[in-house]
């Protein structure tokens, strides 16, 4: 996704036309979250035993504070945040071996018959690499939405990192072996040598932008003093 900075509307946030891109790509991230979440909690590790609406039941308060944080952190609208509901992630639906696949992008290969991808082994590995992939599109997603709206890495990047911070508990409610500080190391080889190479199009300010706020996040999962970090810019 192209970065570019959105002119604010009188209100303060960001026009929906520019918006709703970014806010899909968070909400995708998110969804693909939940699920793996649901599948983890429900310990068999058979399909047949997953609800999602049961998973979130006694987390509502919890998704509720992470997705105000998403509001906050790239200023979207009310019409911008109502696609959470419209592409439905975050209400009861059926969990399938086909969007286990998808969220873990295909990597473990599609084996035959296809209906294996329905046996517990592979339905582990794919929630174990699909819970890296998402959490880590989600950290690229938040931060390219508060560049986007110029949302600085002093006030963001605290938000960014409670959000991040929610996100890896819903994906990992049992085991905890997910932390935001893994996510944040593998975000930052992931997606910022193709940003911060000097043949690449992003824009000075945005290269700038990625910078601090990789710092920023740094200090704050990492558990470094303030200070201790300073992008070069």
């Amino acid at each position: 996704m192209a970065l570019t900075r959105s002119p604010a509307c009188d209100d303060g946030r960001v026009p929906s036309t520019r918006a709703e891109p970014m806010a899909r790509a968070i909400f995708a991230a998110l969804g693909g979250t939940v699920e793996i979440g649901a599948v983890r909690s429900a310990g068999t590790w058979l399909l047949a035993d997953v609800s999602v609406g049961a998973f979130l039941a006694p987390r509502v308060e919890d998704l509720g504070r992470l997705m105000e944080g998403v509001r906050v952190v790239g200023r979207f609208s009310g019409e911008v945040m109502a696609i959470a509901d419209e592409l439905g992630y975050f209400r009861d639906h059926e969990v399938s071996a086909a969007s286990l696949l998808l969220w873990s992008e295909g990597i473990t290969g599609v084996p035959q018959p296809p209906e294996r991808l329905e046996e517990p082994a592979l339905v582990r590995r794919m929630c174990r690499i699909g819970v890296d992939l998402q959490l880590t599109r989600l950290l690229q997603a938040l931060v390219t939405a508060a560049l986007a709206a110029c949302t600085e890495a002093g006030e963001g990047a605290e938000a960014i990192s409670g959000i991040v911070r929610g996100a890896t508990r819903l994906a990992d409610p049992v085991e905890g072996r997910t932390t935001p500080a893994d996510i944040h190391r593998m975000w930052r080889v992931a997606h910022l040598p193709a940003i911060l190479r000097p043949a690449s199009d992003a824009p000075d300010w945005g290269k700038a932008g990625y910078r601090a706020y990789d710092a920023e996040l740094e200090r704050l999962v990492e558990g470094e003093g303030p200070g201790l970090v300073r992008p070069c810019v």
